[in-house]
């Protein structure tokens, strides 16, 4: 996993997560719901990232 990719997924996951806090003190159901999906696809990524660099040997 390149370096620069790792970041833009950890960067979507603190994002996610600001947005869930947002969200939550705003009450606005929408914004929360984005930012929890936002939370799961960083980390699907960085997951899926890990599993290739474990399958190439890195």
């Amino acid at each position: 996993m390149s370096l620069g990719d790792k970041a833009k997924d950890v960067t979507q996951k603190v994002v996610g997560k600001v947005e869930e806090a947002v969200g939550k003190h705003t009450d606005d159901a929408e914004l929360k719901h984005q930012g929890q999906k936002d939370q799961v696809m960083g980390e699907g990524r960085l997951e899926t990232e890990k599993a290739k660099d474990h399958l190439d040997g890195h």
